[in-house]
């Protein structure tokens, strides 16, 4: 199976010119957040720049998943933008490369600049040590350098190796028509799904979780799961929209598409919903302090005042996550027509992007133990490491773009896509 290659895009063309913009404004993004370390310091620069990469890479995780769950149940209406998908998962190799940072400045001795847990010697709130701490005695085995960044190089190339053998396999099959491609291709996600469902679970775990290894949670991935999918089908929706906007689309998709995607979207939203809210109130409810402590952290001082943070989690996290994309994606109107279902996509990836600010950004705290304020100047490089990371990831998707059809013309599916009713 021979592996595509890049073609170069064409001097001039809206694809290159696109694909300048985005690369530029990610380098800008990346010097940008690169200047915060002389302005607030490295340890909230290395937090932030996680809250960017992590941001991206779940959004890559969850294009993998939809072109797994594509396969395994063999659908039909995704074929026509499968494509695009597909393209999108180069970013990976781009996305370990911008991961590296942070796993460089562990192993050079930094140890507890984003994670505590990397130096035994790191003081916690009360005194003692990380390596006199019970909670993180009975973890070490688990949450250790040498695992995480073993697990970190595993994670990428899982996902590096199996968005490259999906792709290979979707466009050979446009050269030859074979049907074992889509053999293949099956046989590759009956074995992806499980692979990358672990994978994400414990890059969640160690990534995000782990910055308050004490806490306890056993629907952390799952939330991690349901946002990697929300962001992938929101960004999906960009594409279609531009694609069609442009001409490209445009006889190959119909209303049909965009409100198949819109009920995904309604889905996941619910599904995202009832994970959060499913571990708030257990957590509530068992009043355990080894599980409370992560929200209180999230909605008083340590003097019993409200933070900035309560209101996160009210405003954007209860209200912008859930009830205002909930309320939208109810009406057919909203998910068939263009700009209405672009404008609720771009509203669910700024709202993903609370949502990871609302899990790693309390990691930084004051001298009292606060949670430092969401809207400071740890906000505004949280914005550039994104650009940054996002710039990069857009860069990749259009840089791939030439290198093969805009859809798979010989899958065998196709035709019910592109003919695709409710």
């Amino acid at each position: 199976m021979s592996t595509p290659t890049a073609t170069a895009l064409p001097a001039g063309s809206p694809t290159a010119s696109a694909a300048g913009r985005a690369l530029v404004i990610g380098i800008a993004g990346i010097v940008l957040t690169a200047l915060g370390l002389f302005v607030s310091g490295a340890q909230v620069v290395a937090i932030s720049w996680l809250v960017g990469v992590t941001y991206w890479t779940a959004i890559a995780i969850g294009m993998l998943l939809l072109v797994l769950i594509h396969h395994i149940v063999d659908a039909s209406w995704s074929a026509a933008v499968r494509r695009q998908w597909e393209l999108w998962l180069g970013s990976f190799k781009w996305l370990a490369l911008l991961f590296a940072p942070l796993v460089i400045v562990s192993l050079l001795g930094s140890h507890d600049l984003v994670w505590p847990w990397m130096n035994l010697a790191h003081e916690l709130h009360g005194g003692h040590t990380v390596g006199a701490d019970p909670l993180y005695l009975k973890k070490e085995g688990f949450l250790s350098l040498p695992m995480f960044v073993g697990s970190t190089a595993g994670f990428f190339a899982l996902w590096i190796w199996l968005s490259a053998r999906l792709r290979r396999a979707s466009v050979a099959q446009d050269a030859d028509g074979d049907v074992k491609w889509t053999s293949i291709n099956r046989k590759t996600a009956a074995l992806g799904l499980p692979l990358t469902a672990l994978s994400l679970t414990f890059a969640a775990i160690f990534w995000v979780k782990s910055l308050e290894y004490h806490w306890f949670s056993t629907m952390y991935g799952v939330w991690f799961f349901s946002n990697c999918v929300r962001g992938a089908l929101s960004i999906g929706v960009l594409i279609m929209v531009w694609l069609y906007r442009r001409g490209d689309y445009q006889g190959v998709l119909n209303t049909n598409h965009f409100h198949s995607i819109g009920q995904l979207m309604l889905a996941f939203t619910v599904f995202w919903a009832y994970v959060t809210f499913s571990q708030y109130f257990l957590i509530w409810n068992a009043n355990v302090p080894e599980e409370t402590f992560w929200y209180n952290l999230r909605e008083v001082n340590a003097d019993g005042t409200p933070n900035q943070w309560k209101y996160v989690g009210i405003v954007v996290i209860l209200f912008g996550h859930f009830v205002v994309p909930f309320c939208l994606l109810l009406s057919y109107r909203y998910k068939v027509t263009q700009h209405i279902i672009r404008r609720i996509a771009l509203w669910i990836l700024a709202v993903i992007f609370f949502d990871i600010c609302y899990n790693v950004l309390p990691a930084l705290k004051d001298a009292h133990g606060n949670a430092l304020p969401l809207f400071s100047i740890n906000l505004l490089w949280s914005i550039t490491a994104v650009v940054g990371v996002g710039g990069v990831c857009v860069w990749s998707y259009l840089r791939n773009f030439p290198t093969a059809k805009l859809i798979p013309i010989r899958d065998p599916r196709i035709i019910e896509s592109l003919t695709h009713h409710e």
